[in-house]
């Protein structure tokens, strides 16, 4: 049976835990679960052929992104079908070396990312290395992605860029008119995106926090309430929880 002593120091703990959660809750701010939902984009590319260079663009994009600069998850993808090189006869050539039919849309997946040191220093602007998957026509490859990320108010803008070898991913048909026309194997790929991040109720269970939620102090259970549609998660209340 606790003695008096003992009940008093369980309560001075379980005050201090009460008192010290917010501030924890505050510092791990920068590491709260965000989604960010895509406003517009444009995927582009720049080949190379023996009659000179060309692009195709696309802005039929779709995007979801979760979590924050040091965890970020999810997919960018757009269907191949989309690409334009303002050549009817050069969009048809790479809609069937790309063989849309059988595989059209082409997809970044990532989780995780790490910062990049070999971007220029700016004061509003973050440069990561995105830890991905590319899959086109078919195929799947880890591609780490260099990109810049800058943020106004609640808007976020990705912009990045990296070369592709169209031979790795099983891309047929660079060559045409019996090796008079010739397009060459590596393009460079960029991609601009703009995000409007959305910030999840308090009660979120991806606050870490959640409303209801459960703390532990010698052996003492505590009911943690949160303040509704508090940015930061800051806990109002913390009681003795029955069970």
């Amino acid at each position: 049976m606790p003695t008096i002593a003992n009940v008093h120091r369980y309560v001075r703990l379980a005050l201090t835990a009460c008192a010290t959660v917010p501030m924890v809750a505050y510092a791990q701010e920068p590491s709260v679960v965000q989604s960010a939902r895509l406003l517009s984009g444009t995927l582009s590319f720049v080949g190379h052929s023996t009659v000179g260079d060309f692009t195709g663009v696309t802005t039929s994009i779709s995007a979801q992104v979760t979590g924050d600069l040091a965890s970020p998850r999810g997919w960018v993808e757009a269907p191949v079908a989309s690409l334009n090189t303002r050549n009817r006869l050069r969009d048809r050539d790479l809609r069937a070396s790309m063989e849309v039919e059988r595989y059209p849309v082409m997809t970044y997946t990532f989780s995780g990312a790490t910062p990049d040191t070999s971007a220029p220093a700016r004061r509003d602007t973050t440069g990561l290395l995105l830890h991905g998957q590319l899959t086109i026509h078919g195929v799947t490859r880890v591609v780490y992605v260099p990109v810049s990320t800058s943020r106004s108010g609640d808007t976020i803008d990705v912009a990045g860029d990296f070369p592709l070898d169209l031979v790795d991913y099983g891309i047929g048909g660079l060559v045409k008119a019996f090796g008079l026309l010739r397009m060459q194997r590596q393009i460079e790929v960029r991609v601009d995106l703009h995000f409007l991040r959305v910030i999840p109720d308090a009660s979120d269970s991806g606050r870490g926090y959640p409303d209801g939620g459960r703390l532990e102090v010698a052996g003492t259970r505590f009911r943690l309430s949160v303040k509704e549609r508090n940015r930061r998660g800051t806990i109002s209340r913390c009681e003795p929880a029955n069970s």
